[in-house]
């Protein structure tokens, strides 16, 4: 990845940015789908480290793990 990739998604997630987690890749220890979460961070690889409302701790990979932002009351209730 290279970093025009990092930057557009950190200017997408920002820290804060509330999450739902749809569908993830291949993972031993999968967070279920449905659990939302906050972005903490996102690293120079693009990868989006989440807290999750269920205690874990995770980095998502757009393209490899499916999220999306939640909406702001009113916005995402169409």
């Amino acid at each position: 990845m290279n970093g025009n990739y990092a930057e557009f998604t950190r200017k997408r997630y920002p820290a804060g940015t509330r999450i739902v987690l749809l569908q993830m890749g291949d993972d031993p220890r999968p967070v279920p789908p449905g659990t939302k979460g906050t972005v903490a961070a996102v690293d120079d690889m693009g990868t989006v480290h989440c807290l999750f409302d269920n205690g874990r701790r995770l980095g998502l990979i757009p393209g490899e793990d499916v999220f999306r932002k939640i909406e702001p009351r009113g916005r995402d209730e169409r």
